[in-house]
């Protein structure tokens, strides 16, 4: 089975989300959060985070990028029950085993989107605010393997 970890190229997204997903941490969309949302509510930090970020669920913060990787069984149950702990905490969910198979299901979105895919594939969201809701749209950056004309090489070749 495959999900996303959180990557960072740079440190952009320290300066972008109010909080930033910890690099190599398991990843969701996240849409969840801005089910009851409205114009009013995307501005400045919390615009970003709903536009294009994903959540880490290990700290519950935002990043942009994530790569498609292998996860074992037991981190996803593990991963499961953070998921349900955090839908009890901070969404009022009556209790972790009612959390449970919604936070199971999260988790199941975010494998089949990354099932298809080779280990390393780099994605993105893209959201937007609807009539009917919150849409979410993905982009794939492939994997590409360096070719020799890729790097440069320094010195001389009269030593």
């Amino acid at each position: 089975m495959k999900l996303a970890r959180a990557i960072h190229f740079d440190e952009s997204d320290m300066n972008v989300y109010h909080s930033p997903a910890r690099t190599g941490e398991w990843c969701i969309s996240g849409g969840f959060e801005f089910s009851d949302w409205t114009e009013d509510d995307l501005v400045g930090k919390a615009r970003q985070a709903f536009s294009n970020g994903w959540l880490g669920v290990e700290t519950f913060g935002r990043t942009t990028f994530v790569a498609v990787t292998q996860i074992e069984p037991s981190e996803l149950e593990t991963l499961t029950d953070m998921l349900a702990r955090h839908f009890v905490t901070l969404y009022g969910a009556p209790s972790i085993e009612a959390a449970r198979p919604v936070a199971a299901e999260e988790l199941r979105h975010m494998a089949e989107l990354c099932d298809e895919h080779d280990p390393n594939t780099v994605m993105t969201v893209a959201r937007e605010l609807t009539d009917a809701g919150v849409r979410e749209a993905y982009r794939l950056i492939e994997q590409r393997e360096a070719g020799l004309e890729q790097f440069a090489i320094h010195g001389s070749l009269d030593d």
